[in-house]
């Protein structure tokens, strides 16, 4: 009785009325999505707002469990967990029905299950259980092997298989975790640069330069090292003259390029992969000449990007059709409200419609006329707008960003 008591006493209550209240507020936007003037009520299991209704019961009696089971019994168990959440990810592409372009769900009975949703807090268990020891510290890169295979294993199953882009990026997110536990940042910044030149890519890969032969993907992506290696040179390992002389060198040799192409068409992708490639060869003397370990890193992630570059649009190229046009239509290549970017427009119209009060609780025309595909799920935050207007919009996240 008294580990129960401690257990109760121990619970972060503030944290707790945020969950409550975010999830209340979700589950009344979700009946709003559905409503009509003959709409069964908020707890008839027909719809789905009753539906999460019986979610947000059974989540409370779950947790309920969970602060009962001795904490020891999650040590025992979180390996065996993660190995059937792990056979449970690989088996639902097989036994999924699909939906829309998603095979991550499956069906049993009147319920429709999706395991990768589980596999988050087993993974985030699994390594807690194998980071908690106490010979292990993140020092060096070699200490996030076992963890990233942890992550990334069940998150290219998800992404892969189930075709589930969304879902694995959450996963992702525990990167922030490793920061925290003493992971260098320079790893977070390797991945958003990766993600940046990502996007550079796939965005300019099909704009052809006004000069020469080549695109602005590839060129801007190279310049972005280039200017990468600078500052890192310059800044980390405060090498002024080096770092000059090979910012010097990199302005004369695309000069020449430049002076070149007049005469002779210059194929720029190649030229700019070949500035990073000499400028990668300069730091590497530079590193071997004054001893500096950290730019072999550099040295690796800039070659890695070469490579990167090569097969991204390839990839992109062979993503399923919905999620290939979803990035096509935020990052702009497509244009197209009546067909691919039907959703996101309809989604904007109803966010904008709200103003700053809303329309009020199931008053959204957009919702009731059914404008919005999907609004009861992915665009539930449109039934946020433009029901509770900018105020409850600002509101939650908030709310989110407090929690």
């Amino acid at each position: 009785m008294a580990r129960n008591q401690n257990t109760w006493q121990s619970l972060d209550k503030w944290t707790l009325l945020l969950v409550v209240v975010i999830a209340i507020f979700g589950w009344m936007n979700i009946y709003g999505a559905s409503y009509n003037p003959d709409s069964i009520g908020m707890f008839n299991f027909d719809n789905y707002a009753g539906k999460q209704f019986i979610w947000m019961i059974g989540a409370v009696v779950l947790a309920v469990v969970i602060l009962i089971i001795d904490r020891r019994a999650y040590e025992y168990l979180a390996y065996i967990l993660y190995a059937i959440a792990l056979i449970a990810l690989i088996i639902t592409p097989i036994l999924s029905p699909g939906v829309h372009g998603s095979k991550s769900f499956i069906d049993i009975g009147p319920l429709r299950i999706q395991p990768a949703e589980f596999s988050k807090f087993i993974i985030a268990l699994t390594l807690a259980k194998y980071m908690s020891r106490d010979e292990y510290s993140i020092k060096s890169w070699r200490d996030l092997i076992i963890p990233a295979i942890i992550v990334l294993v069940p998150m290219l199953i998800i992404m892969i298989p189930q075709k589930e882009t969304g879902t694995a990026l959450v996963l992702a997110s525990i990167i922030i975790m490793f920061f925290r536990e003493g992971m260098s940042g320079y790893v977070i910044l390797a991945g958003v640069l990766t993600i940046v030149i990502a996007i550079l890519l796939i965005k300019f890969g099909i704009v052809s330069l006004p000069i020469g032969i080549g695109d602005y993907g590839i060129l801007s992506c190279m310049i972005l090292l280039l200017f990468i290696e600078a500052l890192f040179l310059l800044f980390h390992e405060a090498q002024v003259k080096e770092t000059f002389w090979m910012l010097g060198g990199i302005i004369i040799y695309f000069g020449i390029c430049l002076l070149i192409n007049i005469w002779v068409n210059v194929n720029f992708n190649i030229i700019s992969i070949a500035a990073v490639l000499l400028s990668t060869i300069y730091l590497g003397i530079i590193s071997y000449k004054n001893k500096l370990k950290h730019v072999w890193l550099l040295i690796l992630f800039c070659l890695t990007m070469i490579g990167f570059s090569f097969v991204v649009n390839k990839v992109f190229e062979k993503m399923p059709d919905h999620q290939r046009n979803r990035i096509e239509e935020l990052l702009g290549i497509i244009d197209d409200p009546s067909g691919i970017g039907y959703n996101s427009a309809q989604a904007k119209i109803a966010l904008a419609t709200g103003g700053i009060t809303g329309k009020g609780f199931h008053e959204g025309t957009q919702t009731k006329m059914k404008f919005v595909p999907e609004q009861h799920t992915d665009f539930i935050f449109s039934t946020v707008g433009e029901e509770w207007g900018f105020i409850g919009t600002f509101g939650l996240i908030v709310l989110y960003t407090i929690f």
